[in-house]
């Protein structure tokens, strides 16, 4: 078994929460900004693939140096133990990126470490400086901040928030790792109603679905460092069995989605019937306006439209104050809404208990958290 460094990216403001799932994996780790970095063998690849809700991708970190000339660049990635993770026929592309550091250009700096570790290989392997790759993929990356370089092999592929369940969506979907953060950081437990009024294509109460009953979020799809010759097979299937076993079918959930358009109802129950989901979470077409309930202590989640085209702000700010109408006499109730809209808590109605700032893909918005009245203690 390896020794390894593992990196989980995040989204900015995410960090915090993808650091506490990477805990509950049992693995302690570090925290940076856009990165949570941990040791683990390859089972804790595999696992981190698997459940890391909240991550954009995990990468296996091969070393970190200070480099301000390409020389310097190409003598420290030539030192650095490529043959432990690459084998002969493999396909490595370089791709980099450069802030705030004096080798700016990113195209040379991709050239330079290619070079580099072609030749550390072809020693390695005893051959001339060519080779076919035409085998498995490790897709490396050189990532220079402040001069710092950071060499990484992004061991996921597709993005994390690729589940496999989206069959269609809308026209500003929200990634499913942003919807799966904004279920973590409710108070909803799955005891308990949950609603989204805004589901569009269903991201948000699948999510909820799978957290509800401790689904594996990557339990459905492939990942590229499955086809790496270092990383047994036994290690999926090891990881793929807990995964089965520490899922809870069995937990009945009221999860409920609605929107105004009819055509994104019908794509939110087919993605959730492709999650395995459709008997587990009702969809139907509705006005938030008529949002209406006789269940207590629920938790609204919800990502409505924010009103960023022109024209479409005054309609959007009226909305707002109608969704404020509607939910206000829902005491019991804890809702939880994000919004770029600065002034979301004036239409609303009331302050929000607190908020928190998020992106939601390049747009800086809030998550406004209003606390409903805390469900009574059940006795004995």
């Amino acid at each position: 078994m390896k020794n390894l460094e593992i990196i989980a990216t995040s989204a900015m403001g995410l960090e915090a929460v993808v650091a506490k799932e990477v805990r509950a994996l049992g693995y302690e780790c570090e925290v940076e900004n856009g990165r949570i970095t941990y040791k683990g063998d390859e089972l804790a690849v595999a696992r981190s693939n698997l459940w890391l809700r909240t991550a954009d991708r995990i990468k296996i970190k091969v070393g970190e140096f200070k480099g301000y000339t390409f020389d310097e660049l190409f003598e420290k990635t030539k030192a650095l133990p490529w043959e432990q993770f690459i084998p002969e026929d493999a396909e490595f592309p370089v791709i980099g990126k450069s802030v705030k550091s004096k080798l700016f250009s990113v195209s040379d700096s991709q050239a330079i470490v290619k070079k580099a570790i072609v030749d550390r290989l072809a020693r390695h392997y005893k051959r001339t400086a060519r080779f076919e790759e035409t085998g498995a993929m490790f897709r490396i990356e050189v990532a220079l901040l402040k001069d710092v370089a950071t060499l990484t092999i992004d061991a996921t592929g597709s993005g994390l928030h690729k589940r496999g369940y989206r069959t269609g969506q809308g026209e500003a979907p929200l990634k499913e790792t942003l919807a799966a953060a904004l279920v973590l950081l409710t108070n909803w437990t799955p005891d308990r109603p949950f609603a989204d009024p805004f589901c569009g294509s269903g991201t948000i109460p699948i999510e909820a679905a799978l957290i509800g009953q401790n689904i594996a979020p990557g339990f459905n799809r492939d990942f590229v460092s499955e086809s790496w010759n270092w990383m047994p097979e036994t290690v999926w299937e090891q990881a793929r069995n807990e995964a089965e076993d520490l899922a809870n079918y069995d937990q009945p959930l009221n999860i409920t989605g609605s929107d105004i358009d009819h055509r994104m109802v019908k794509i939110a129950e087919e993605n959730a019937f492709e999650a395995g989901l459709g008997d587990l979470v009702s969809f139907k077409q509705m006005r938030v306006q008529d949002f209406t309930t006789r269940e207590e202590y629920g938790v609204l989640v919800s990502n409505p439209p924010y009103g960023e085209r022109l024209g479409e702000k005054n309609t959007v700010e009226q909305m707002y104050r109608e969704i404020g109408r509607v939910l206000s006499p829902l005491e019991t109730w804890s809702i939880y809404i994000l919004t770029s809209n600065e002034q979301f808590e004036q239409f609303f109605g009331k302050p929000a208990t607190k908020k928190r700032k998020l992106f939601n893909g390049f747009i800086r918005t809030d998550f406004y958290q209003y606390w409903g009245k805390r469900p009574p203690r059940i006795t004995e």
